[in-house]
This record gives C-alpha cells, structure tokens and sequence, in this order.
C-alpha cells in the first residue's frame, strides 16, 4: 500500500513538472515572437535623425533625360513621430515634418492633345517676338508665343531675349536654351525656326504690343487680320500677353508642353546646374532660399526696413533715374505693412527657426548680389551656419562662363531651386512664382510661402520687445502656414468685386499654379476618382 502511494506521489510529481516545463517553454516562445530577426530590427535612432538622402527617393538625372522631364516623385512614408517627455515646451516639428512633402492628392502630369488636336498647318506668316524682363518673365512670355503662334497659325521665330533692362545681359536665346530641342519639342504644335527667311529680311513688319491677358477671341478676330497686309507681325512684349483662364484645353497644355518640356536650359547650364543640385544632396536634403534682397529688389519696391538712411537714398536715387519704372514716390513704411516688400535675410532666419529648421540646415541662397553683403546677412548666417550659394558651390573656372550674364547665372539658380526638397522665397517675384508653379507640375514639392503681412506684425513686436522669440511666436508662425506649403489645389481665380485689368492682375498667375488645365487626377482601381478638394 505504501509502495502504491510512493509510485503516485512520484507520477504526480512528473506530471508537475512536465506541464511547469510546458509552460514556461510557452511563455519563452511567447516573447521571441514578439522579435524580429536581426536583419528586420528598426533602427530606433533613425527616427532621430535627419533623412537621408535616399529615403527621398530622388530620381537621378540621366544624360539622356532632361531635369524638366522628371516623373511626380512618389509619396514620403510616415515616420513613427519621436517620443516627447511629458510637459515638454518643445514645438519644434520632427524632422520627418519639416522635410516631407505636402499631398499631391493624386494629381499627375497631363499635358497630351486631345484627340482632335491636329498637327500645324501651312502657316499664314511669321511671329517675330521681343521678350522683355528677366530670365523668368522671359521665360513665361516665350511659352504664352508659342500658344499665340499656334492660336494665328503663325511660324514662329526663335525669340529674342530682352538686352535692355536693368540687367543688361547680351545672352541670345541659345546661350540660355537648347534652342534645338525647343524647335524638335514643339514640331507637332507649332514651326519654330531660327531666323526669318532672308526675303522677308527688309519686307515691311507691323508691330504691335498684343493687349495683356487676352483671350482667343482678340487673337483669332484682330490679330489674325493682320494677314491680310503683313507677311511679319513682330510682339513688341512677351509678358502676360494671354489670358490666364478661359482658354481652350488644348491651348493650356500646350503652354505646358512648352514652359516644362520644350523649353529646357542649355547643356552648359543644365550641366552645371545638375553638379550644383549634387553637391547640395551630399549635405543632405536642403532648403532652397529665393532671397530676394538685390539692389534692384529694393529700388523698385521702395523696401527700407533695416537700412541705413545712406542706403535709403542710394536706393531712391535708382528708382528715380530708372525711366521705365512709372512709379518714384513709394512710402516705405506702407508697403511693408501691406505686405509687398521682401522679407530681410534677418527675418527670414527668425521665420526658419520658428518653423522648426534646426541650425544645421544646409541652405542654398538663390539669388544675385544681396544689398549690403556681410553687414545685412550676419544674422541669418548666425542662425544659419551652412548658407551657400552658387559662387561657394563652383569653382572659380566652373562659373566663369557665366558670371557676366544675368539670365544664366538665374538660370542656375533656377535648377537647384526646383530640384530642393523645401523651397522658400522671401518674396513673392517672377522667380518666386516660377519655381512654385514648376515644383507643383512635379508633384507638388513643399513649398513654403512666408505670409509677410502676418509675419512684419509679429517682428514689429519683437523690435519693440513685447514679443519674445520662443513657444509663443513659433506656434502663431507655424499655425499661420499650415495651408501654405504647396499642396495641391486649383488655381485662384480674380478677387471678388475687382473690374477691367485688376480683375486679370488679381488671378493667380497660370504658370504658378497649373492644375487643373495640366494636371489631372489618378484614377482608382475601381474606377472612381480620389476628392479633389477638402
């Protein structure tokens, strides 16, 4: 009997601990699946850290492919958002916020004809055409002729570029564009050709200063009348000669196709620019800063704040002697509170920092020669150590070519702007507008648009010393500009109430926004089409 009870005590025993065993080896392989395997382990710092260049996913530009060709760049995924103590002060966005572009809300390029758009026809004469402004009002005035051409079925000459103004600049259209490439580029919508034919050299020409913002019936009832007398119509100015609105689809893709596919800088630029935009990416992601503080900037606009009353005058004295800039008496004080002047590099460093850009942000200047040098830009270069610009980025030999022209030494600038993963222009000029319209048609790239009106209250306050920099003033200037970073929507059309050529100034220009004429909405598996608008 004992020997009986002896056997069950041990028996239970095993049985205890084949199921304590059990147990615990459950328990065990419980807590290793809750691992990875070491080749799948997040890195817990990465977080922490700046991107990387690659988690940008950045196409590299090949030779064959031109930078204006790029595809819409795919979506940044979410990173996990970086713990914050409990209390913390800290606003400061995490650096997966502060990069990551805003949604393209599923827009693409779309710029092909539609299927009733037919090659050109036998054209009733040729376009000749003076540009006029800088690199970028050239730029849309060229693009807005070639829809012009089309439109009266004209053969239009290479464009000559503007030599008079305040930059003097000698360049010819095929130093700053691949002049070949426009002509093959736009051989299905319109004939481009290098010169006028030698006949029609000293044939007579009417000229005439085509009315701004015009629509297809202006050019199609007036201007096409002019066949009937003239081989050679010459446009005396490019610049805002078509209507922004209004105009048949086929008609705005076309100056699509022109200003983001046919008109491309030439290979020296484009070169040099790609070399500039690599040397920027070897930093990491970066801003572009359109800092527009030059000394032309500031006569046209009448913009003082922070100048010395020696400057002031300087300034006065150009705008004065300038004969085709209409208005000389401006009120420095009432242009800056409205908003119209450029905000200075001092004020663009206290509106960075506020945003959350830490002082290692490597920062491209695209600009020219900034007024004042070292003694305006000291406070933004304390802020801001790794500012750089084109003239630090190239070599002495690798810039030469280009130091004497104005619209190539834009056109540089131009390139590492679109190509920047946050763009940022202190004002909003021709450039400003340009770059915005370009990094939208790319998927819209984050582009940040400082609201100055807003922004000179805030620093008039600091200057007074009731507002300090800190929690206060970072939390109004990122509430300010949550909606004004590039995301997709459609372009603004006239200001309520306003009549005649304000209502034309008061739209929002078309190539600074091209959608929806030239962007178009991906269709979903299931045949439906994401919102469009929230």
């Amino acid at each position: 009997m004992l020997k009986r009870r002896r056997r069950a005590v041990a028996v239970l025993r095993k049985l205890l601990t084949c199921a304590i065993c059990f147990i615990a080896l459950l328990a065990l392989l419980s807590v290793h699946l809750h691992f990875f395997p070491s080749s799948q382990v997040p890195g817990f710092f990465d977080s922490h850290k700046l991107p990387a260049q690659r988690e940008f996913k950045h196409q590299r530009l090949s030779t064959e492919n031109s930078w204006t060709q790029e595809i819409v760049p795919p979506h940044l995924s979410k990173a996990p958002v970086a713990s914050r103590k409990l209390g913390s002060a800290n606003l400061v966005p995490g650096p997966e916020k502060l990069w990551k572009p805003p949604s393209n809300r599923d827009f693409l390029p779309c710029v092909e004809p539609s299927v009733n758009y037919t090659s050109p026809v036998e054209s009733r004469g040729y376009l000749l055409v003076h540009t006029n402004g800088g690199l970028n009002q050239m730029r849309a005035g060229i693009c807005d002729m070639v829809a012009v051409a089309r439109i009266i079925n004209a053969t239009l000459v290479i464009p000559e570029l503007d030599k008079q103004s305040f930059w003097q600049d000698t360049s010819n259209f095929s130093d700053v564009f691949d002049e070949d490439h426009f002509i093959n580029a736009l051989a299905k919508d319109v004939k481009v050709i290098k010169k006028l034919p030698k006949e029609l050299a000293t044939a007579t020409k009417i000229v005439r200063h085509f009315r701004s913002w015009s629509g297809m019936d202006y050019y199609e009832e007036e201007i096409t009348t002019l066949w009937e007398e003239y081989q050679v119509i010459r446009a005396a100015k490019s610049d805002s000669r078509l209507a922004n609105n209004n105009l048949p689809l086929d008609i705005q893709r076309l100056r699509c196709r022109a200003c983001y596919q046919a008109l491309r800088f030439s290979p020296k630029i484009e070169d040099l620019g790609k070399l500039l935009v690599d040397r920027m990416r070897s930093h990491g992601p970066y801003i572009a800063l359109h800092l527009r503080y030059e000394k032309d900037m500031l006569a046209f606009s009448g913009c003082t704040h922070d100048l010395s009353p020696a400057e002031a005058d300087e300034l006065r004295m150009i705008r004065e002697n300038t004969s085709y800039w209409k208005v000389k008496e401006i009120d420095p004080l009432e242009q800056r509170s409205k908003g119209f002047c450029p905000l200075t590099p001092k004020e663009v460093g206290i509106f960075l920092s506020a945003l959350g850009y830490p002082s290692k942000t490597p920062i491209y200047i695209a600009a020219g020669e900034i007024y004042g040098g070292d003694s305006h830009m000291s406070a933004l270069q304390a802020r801001y150590p790794l500012l750089t610009s084109k003239e630090k980025l190239a070599s002495v030999e690798e810039l030469e070519p280009f130091v004497n022209h104005a619209s190539q030494m834009a056109a540089l600038d131009y390139i590492v702007s679109v190509e920047s993963d946050v763009f940022v222009p202190s004002y909003s000029g021709n450039m400003a507008r340009a770059v915005e319209g370009h990094r939208r048609f790319l998927g819209h790239r984050k582009t940040i648009s400082p609201d100055r009106k807003g922004l000179v209250r805030l620093f008039d306050k600091l200057d007074q010393g009731t507002m300090k920099e800190g929690k206060n003033m970072a939390s109004r200037i990122i509430e300010m500009h949550k909606r004004r970073q590039g995301s997709a929507r459609k372009r603004k059309g006239p200001i309520s109430g306003t009549k005649g050529m304000d209502r034309f100034r008061s739209e929002e220009a078309f190539y600074v926004n091209p959608l929806p004429d030239c962007l178009c909405q991906r269709e979903l598996p299931n045949g439906n089409m994401t919102s469009i608008f929230r």
